[in-house]
C-alpha cells in the first residue's frame, strides 16, 4: 500500500520525503488555511520537494470554473494531481481531464456508488473518507472493502485512496481491506513506528550491548 502524507505543512513533507515512506502528498482547503499560506505558494514548493503525486484541490464548484481552476494547478509541476469534489460537476471535470490525460483525484467519497461513477469517470484515485463517517456512527471501512470488490468486479484501474485516516488501526485496516493508498496526517505516520514492546526490547538489547564492552567501530 502507497503512503501519502495529509498536510500543507512544508516542514513535515521534508521530515518524511527521505524516508522512501512517502509516496505522495495531499492538501485540501482546510489544510491550506491551517499553514496560513497561499495555495499556489505551497503546492510549488512541495512540488520541488518530491516529484511524488501531490493533490491540488480546485476552489470552483461549477464544470467551467473548475477546469480554469485546473489549467492553472497543472501548470505548478508535472506530478500535480487534480483534485475534484464527487459532484455531477466535479465527475464531469474529471472525464474531461482524463480524456487530456490529467492525473485526477476525486475527493468526499462516501458511498459505493459515488466510487462507482468515480472510477466510471477514469479518476486516477477516489478518496472515500473512513474518518467521517465513523463520526456519523457508519463503518467507514466496509465502504473500502466495498469498493475494492466492485473495482475488482469490473477490472477498474482507478486507485483506491484512504482518507480521512484517524487512527494507526485505520491505515491497517485500510490495508486489509484493499486500499491501495492511504493519506495519513504525520501525526499518525509516526504513531506507525512506536509501539512499547519495540522500545522495552530495545532498552535491553542497548543495556546488554553496554555490558559487552565492545564497540562495532
Amino acid at each position: 500500500m502507497k503512503f501519502f502524507i495529509d498536510t500543507a505543512e512544508i516542514a513535515e513533507i521534508e521530515k518524511w520525503a527521505p524516508t522512501g515512506f512517502l509516496d505522495g502528498v495531499t492538501t485540501n482547503p482546510s489544510l491550506i488555511k491551517k499553514s496560513g499560506r497561499d495555495m499556489i505558494e505551497v503546492i510549488t514548493q512541495i512540488c520541488e520537494i518530491t516529484n511524488t503525486p501531490v493533490s491540488a484541490e480546485v476552489a470552483a464548484l461549477d464544470y467551467g470554473g473548475m477546469l480554469k481552476e485546473a489549467e492553472v494547478l497543472k501548470k505548478i509541476a508535472p506530478n500535480v494531481c487534480i483534485k475534484l469534489p464527487t459532484t455531477m460537476a466535479g465527475l464531469h471535470a474529471c472525464s474531461t481531464l482524463t480524456k487530456q490525460g490529467v492525473n485526477t483525484n476525486l475527493t468526499l467519497c462516501f458511498s459505493a456508488n459515488q466510487a462507482l461513477l468515480v472510477a466510471k469517470a477514469g479518476a486516477t484515485y477516489v478518496s472515500p473518507f473512513i474518518g467521517r463517517l465513523d463520526d456519523i456512527n457508519l463503518d467507514g471501512m466496509q465502504l473500502i472493502e466495498d469498493i475494492r470488490t466492485i473495482y475488482d468486479n469490473y477490472g477498474f484501474e482507478t486507485q483506491i485512496l484512504a482518507a480521512s485516516i484517524r487512527t494507526p488501526n485505520h491505515v491497517s485496516d485500510a490495508a486489509l481491506a484493499g486500499a491501495d493508498v492511504a493519506t495519513i496526517p504525520a501525526s499518525t505516520l509516526e504513531k506507525l513506528v512506536h509501539h512499547p514492546l519495540t522500545d522495552k526490547g530495545l532498552e535491553g538489547f542497548v543495556k546488554d550491548w553496554a555490558s559487552t564492552g565492545q564497540s562495532i567501530l
